[in-house]
């Protein structure tokens, strides 16, 4: 068996940017290679060359960390993938009967496991009620559906990752589990997708087929490519049930909205009428707000929007005259950002205290384009400080205008249609026009009226459909809309209360101001593809025409024509009635995920049981839109709460702190991190998107800066490691691919972990029962008690919901406690024969409950790993690591012995303290020995019993105690570990002085001269002057230790030297 290396986990490099390519696949056979081979040679010198480095690294001590990152970083070399070759039929279990490869492969490790624990049902509630370790509670989530259109980005991901870490750890615990998978129709994005397949494969558009025909390629088309975010999950391990997952656009869920319009209504909580909504000309079709981006302007902006052949300019605010009627001198001044509206003015308003327009309250103005007489009114709403303090109110396309128009009983004019263009209200001349390109013949026109004012750049906020692009227009539409104001007050008050939780707590604000203002929601979308509203107009004489008409809602036309009956007076199938063509808002289904999924309205044995669902765990970006949302439905349709507990992650942004954007280029595609992707590929993904070309080539040199060389082949366990290490607290989550890259090598290290302890094992190894495990040795105590303290910080993490905690502590415990540590204190006796009984047992003590605890966090890898292990006699153990029992803290207990550890923490200053000594003098290969002197007897009794693993960690040789008050032999050199303990390292025949001072000499020099340069820094605040200042107090320190070698290499020679005579 190779030596384990001992390097320690190296955290990921700001800026990275390692020179890799993807190397070709190797297939491997898992039957043992023969000794000798090229792969086993190859190994070993890679290994050595590591080592090498390692070691010149060590030799050249502080120097090397005050090289930059950029001037430092290594290249990460390509690792050679392995294949699992063995044939296997989907869900059958893996062969693991022959050797672990040498080197941990994604690949290899990730092969096959899935469609096993899929087929034999370890995801299903039903499986895990019969499992021996079942508590008989019940842990339900739902995952949060995502868009049928698209693939799962990063963000996807991080809520995959925290979400099937609580699931597998909760079924490992012994709950009753179901996760239920799901995806969104996604009205408008789906729509859009298939009509631009029609457009390019057949030429035609979507009004010159029927809605049947449509709908039908809409369908063909969800069914060759909806299933891809099914398999993207598999691929991250999302260990849902399979059997439960849904549409929201399948039957059930069909049934479900269409039983929730209807309660709502008869509720009074819907209804129909004529309002502001926000509306995209492109898309013909009303938005929701979270289809709003609000984009920040500076000024002077120009956007290439859709349907305009050339850029438009935004940011410009025009000064535009109303003469005063009657006083030919007198006029008022009003800014816009959108002359296009000014056809549908029909009043300027003032604020009445402005002093600047007293002598005009209750005065008329001349319209600057049509001459007609509007009112100038008075309202508290204006800012008189902002511009000229005078205001032109448009209450058809402008919410804020809308609400003062109400006020003062104003009707609104609208003067943009649907489709973008200007209405008959504008007149012939501008009838027609697309509302930019009439833009500028109104201002032509206010010109050639000698009413333009004046224009300048102007910052604004641009709301865009995130869509289509297109600029929202705000239009008066006759939509369905779900009045939120109670259930609002039921949900914030479920907060308040505590019935409701919300981790992070600091959401509760957004939570709570977002409610106390919350308006009406439009769920009306000009839409074929969605859930058809299920009310329909009763089409009389009297009716046809009288504004809203009459409407009427049910179930089926039956029921809706027994309504109409009902309301008119006349029998039902003397009526006509006509289906609203609109669809309902996606967010409408989505809203009813939590129990839809689970049969409502149906009273389902699924809904009974895992109702209320335990969890919601989402985006925070999703809080108000979505999760408000399914709590003030869930709480009207079910009377409860949908979720007791919302759990929200952070947004993952770039390594950077940026947003990630396509039109950035550095948007990371989970499948890239997992599997690798070499530069071109990432390229011609850009370049096959919609990105302009202005961006298109801002994105490619971005990405190429960012990834010049791809990305690295790393893993889903490593993805899966590190999105679960940032936890769900603070701010964004900044990723960078360097980090998952670390957690790939933690993912090695433990691979060649357990590939030592297998080779400790041996073939006709039987493992103890954990009750009969009495370790025989300090260093054994002190492994299992760490292994204790590690569960119970899991536990702890899991709990209170804290990942991060989780994966701090298991990497801990592998690196340091396990690895660094116990494997090469316990080599030596490994290696004596005979061979002790008891290290072999504490080391599957350690490889099996430590790789149980890790299971959830990295699910290919434990499984990988434990397969391999050997199994307790009489114990009926689990078929799968995934349906194992999770640890818990109460069963560890026994082996926890806190002051034990806090006592073997000296002994590991000691070995920091030898180590550092071993570097200062270059003992590369010698085994000096080493002294300790304490004068207090506890310390010496700490000491006597660690002496072997002590000098075996810090590569020394023969360890003994100095008794108090004796003097160190000459020729030693001397270091205090504390006030009470002093440590003494041979170098008497081991250091030549005469080579060695020159090169403490010129180490000294360069670390002087660094010293020198942070004091000339110019004093700084805050982080940067906090790591100025630990820079400077670390090469204080370090000048001190070379003085002091210096200082004894010196007394050495001189006492080395033959006295005159």
């Amino acid at each position: 068996m190779p030596h384990l290396p001992v390097a320690s986990f190296r955290p990921p490099l700001c800026g990275l940017r390692p020179s890799w390519g993807l190397p070709r696949p190797r297939c491997l056979s898992t039957q043992p290679e023969p000794h000798g081979s090229s792969i086993s040679r190859r190994n070993r010198e890679a290994k050595q060359k590591r080592l090498r480095e390692r070691q010149a690294a060590l030799e050249a001590g502080v120097t090397g960390k005050n090289k930059s990152h950029a001037g430092s970083s290594k290249a990460w070399t390509p690792k050679e993938i392995v294949l699992y070759e063995i044939p296997t039929e989907p869900g059958e279990k893996k062969d693991v009967s022959g050797r672990l490869p040498p080197a941990y492969s994604p690949q290899y490790v990730e092969a096959a496991w899935y469609s096993w624990w899929e087929r034999e049902g370890f995801f299903k509630p039903e499986y895990q009620a019969r499992l021996s370790q079942a508590t008989g509670q019940t842990f339900s989530m739902c995952i949060p559906p995502p868009n049928v259109t698209g693939s799962l980005h990063i963000g996807h991901a991080l809520t995959v990752a925290v979400q099937d870490a609580l699931v597998r750890w909760h079924r490992m615990r012994g709950d009753q589990v179901l996760w239920v998978p799901g995806s969104d129709h996604a009205g408008i994005a789906t729509q859009a997708v298939v009509e631009k397949q029609l457009w390019k494969e057949r030429g035609v558009r979507r009004h010159e087929l029927s809605r049947e025909a449509f709908l039908r390629e809409v369908w063909k088309w969800k069914e060759e490519k909806g299933g891809e975010i099914c398999e993207q999950l598999r691929m991250l391990g999302a260990s849902l049930d399979w059997d439960r997952e849904c549409f929201t656009m399948d039957a059930g869920s069909s049934v479900a909205v269409t039983e929730a319009f209807v309660r709502l209504y008869e509720a009074g909580l819907l209804y129909r009428n004529r309002q502001l909504v926000n509306w995209s000309c492109a898309l013909r079709s009303a938005i929701s707000d979270i289809e709003v981006e609000n984009r920040p302007l500076q000024g002077r902006t120009e956007l290439q929007l859709p349907g305009c052949p050339t850029p438009v300019s935004f940011g410009l605010l025009i000064s535009v005259a109303f003469p005063v009627d009657g006083e030919p001198d007198a006029e008022v001044v009003v800014g816009t950002t959108r002359p296009e509206t000014l056809p549908g003015d029909v009043a300027v308003a003032v604020h009445p205290d402005d002093s600047r327009y007293t002598h005009l309250h209750g005065r008329q103005l001349r319209h600057p384009l049509s001459g007609q007489l509007l009112p100038l009114i008075t309202d508290s709403a204006v800012q008189p400080h902002m511009g000229t303090g005078a205001v032109k109110v448009t209450p058809a396309h402008s919410p804020t205008d809308a609400e003062m128009g109400a006020r003062h009983g104003l009707s609104p004019l609208s003067v943009i249609a649907e489709d973008g263009t200007m209405t008959s209200l504008c007149g012939d001349w501008l009838q027609g026009l697309q509302r930019f390109v009439a833009r500028e013949r109104i201002v032509s026109a206010l010109r050639e009226r000698g009413l333009f004012r004046g224009l300048q750049s102007h910052p604004m906020m641009l709301p865009i459909c995130s869509r289509s692009g297109d600029v929202v227009e705000y239009l008066l539409k006759s939509q369905w809309f779900v009045r939120c104001r109670e259930m609002g007050k039921q949900a914030a008050k479920a907060v308040e209360l505590g019935t409701l939780e919300l981790h992070p707590t600091f959401h509760k604000k957004n939570w709570q101001h977002w409610f106390s203002h919350i308006g009406d929601w439009c769920v009306s979308r000009q839409l074929w593809w969605g859930h058809r509203i299920p009310a329909y107009l009763v089409v009389e004489d009297q009716a046809k025409n009288d504004g809203e008409g009459c409407w009427v809602v049910g179930r089926s036309e039956a029921e809706a024509r027994e309504a109409a009956a009902e309301l008119t007076g006349k029998p039902g199938a003397e009526l006509t009635l006509e289906r609203d063509p609109d669809v309902l808002d996606t967010w409408f289904s989505s809203a009813l995920f939590p129990f839809s999924a689970l049969g409502w309205p149906q009273e389902t044995p699924d809904l009974a049981r895992f109702y209320p669902l335990s969890l919601l765990e989402t985006g925070s970006d999703l809080l108000l839109f979505w999760v408000g949302r399914m709590a003030m439905l869930g709480t009207q349709l079910t009377g409860q709460l949908p979720f007791n507990k919302v759990l929200l992650h952070s947004m993952v942004r770039d390594r950077q702190g940026r947003k990630m954007s396509k039109s950035l280029g550095n948007v990371l595609d989970p499948r890239d991190i997992i599997t690798g992707a070499e530069l071109q590929v990432l390229q011609e993904k850009l370049r096959g998107g919609n990105l302009d070309p202005s961006e298109l080539t801002i994105a490619v040199a971005a990405q190429r800066k960012d990834f010049p060389h791809g990305i690295p082949e790393c893993g889903t366990d490593a993805l899966r490691f590190t999105l679960c290490s940032h936890g769900a607290l603070g701010g964004d989550l900044n990723l960078s691919v360097s980090e998952v890259l670390s957690s790939r090598h933690f993912c090695n290290k433990i691979w060649n972990a357990l590939r030592f302890i297998l080779n400790a094992l041996g073939e006709n190894f039987i493992p103890q029962p954990v009750e009969e495990l009495s370790p025989s040795s300090p260093m054994d105590s002190w492994v299992l008690s760490r292994l204790a303290h590690t569960a119970q910080e899991c536990e702890r993490g899991f709990l209170n919901l804290e990942l991060s905690l989780v994966t701090h502590s298991l990497h801990h415990f592998w690196l340091h406690n396990l690895c660094d540590t116990y494997l090469e204190a316990v080599k030596p006796l490994l290696a004596r024969s005979p061979r002790p009984l008891e290290p072999p047992q504490i080391l599957f003590s350690c490889a099996d409950v430590g790789l149980r605890l890790l299971a959830p966090l990295m699910p290919f890898l434990a499984e990988e790993l434990w397969q391999r292990l050997p199994t307790r006699p009489d114990c009926s153990s689990a078929p799968s690591i995934c349906v194992a029992p999770y640890p818990s803290a109460c069963s560890l207990e026994h082996w926890h012995q806190p002051e034990l550890e806090r006592r073997f923490s000296r002994v590991q200053e000691a070995v920091q303290a030898l180590r550092a000594l071993r570097a200062t003098y270059q003992l590369t290969k010698a085994r000096p020995r080493v002294l300790l002197q304490s004068s207090e007897q506890d310390e010496q009794d700490l000491f006597q019993a660690f002496l072997e693993p002590l000098g075996t960690l810090s590569h020394c040789g023969a360890m003994s105690l100095l008794p108090a008050g004796v003097a160190a032999p000459t020729g030693w050199a001397q270091a205090p570990l504390t006030g009470t303990i002093q440590i003494f390292m041979e170098l008497q025949g081991l250091v030549d002085p005469q080579t060695h001072l020159p090169l403490l000499a010129t180490r000294r020099h360069k670390l002087q001269k660094q010293l020198e340069g942070l004091r000339g820094q110019t004093s700084s605040q805050g982080e940067a002057e906090m790591q100025r200042q630990h820079r400077l107090s670390s090469l204080q320190m370090e000048l001190a230790k070379l003085d002091q070698a210096a200082c004894h290499l010196q007394q050495l020679m001189e006492e080395s030297q033959p006295s005159e005579l």
